[in-house]
């Protein structure tokens, strides 16, 4: 593992304890499911631009859908 992929994924994982916690709290589906997915997916994904690309996605998710 390369120490970008691993700082990025250490603030994707922040952001999306972030996400978690709000989607709990207001009992938000999608910032739940998007916090989950940003805590999780540094775990599964080691491709730098990848991570990127999917972090990105999943931080517009909750503002690009909304209900």
């Amino acid at each position: 593992m390369d120490t970008k992929v691993l700082y990025s994924g250490l603030i994707f994982g922040s952001i999306g304890m972030g996400y978690l916690v709000y989607g709990k709290k207001q009992g938000k589906v999608i910032p739940l499911v998007c916090g989950l997915a940003l805590c999780g997916i540094p775990y599964v994904v080691s491709n730098m631009f990848l991570l990127t690309a999917i972090g990105i996605l999943l931080l517009a998710l909750p503002f690009i859908i909304k209900y």
